[in-house]
């Protein structure tokens, strides 16, 4: 049972454009970072992201979005609390006060589950 981990960021007016590549970078970089305790393999399917197309207008600030992957619901509750990658990623860029975001979003699902 595949999870899907969707993610959304909207940056601070006052970032870089230096800020938000390496914001990316790093979220992208969680892929190869985050090894399982168990396994010692890095554990996230696939991991993919992008800056916002849109041209609907629905955005409501939202300028990139994720999709991260993982092989079970266990892998997505590990990545999102113990993975200690993960949690420096949360504490440099979510909770810090000197962060370059404004705004995040996450969903996840498992596809066909409703």
């Amino acid at each position: 049972m595949s999870v899907k981990h969707i993610v959304y960021f909207q940056f601070k007016a006052t970032a870089t454009p230096d800020d938000i590549n390496k914001c990316v970078s790093d979220m992208l970089g969680l892929k190869n970072k985050c090894v399982h305790p168990t396994t010692q393999k890095q554990y996230i399917k696939s991991s993919v992201g992008g800056k916002d197309i849109s041209i609907e207008g629905l955005q409501h600030g939202i300028t990139h979005a994720f999709i991260v992957e993982f092989d079970s619901v266990a892998d997505r509750d590990y990545y999102v609390k113990e993975d200690p990658a993960h949690i420096e990623f949360v504490k440099t860029y979510v909770t810090s006060p000197d962060t370059v975001l404004e705004k995040g979003q996450v969903i996840d699902f498992v596809t066909g589950e409703f």
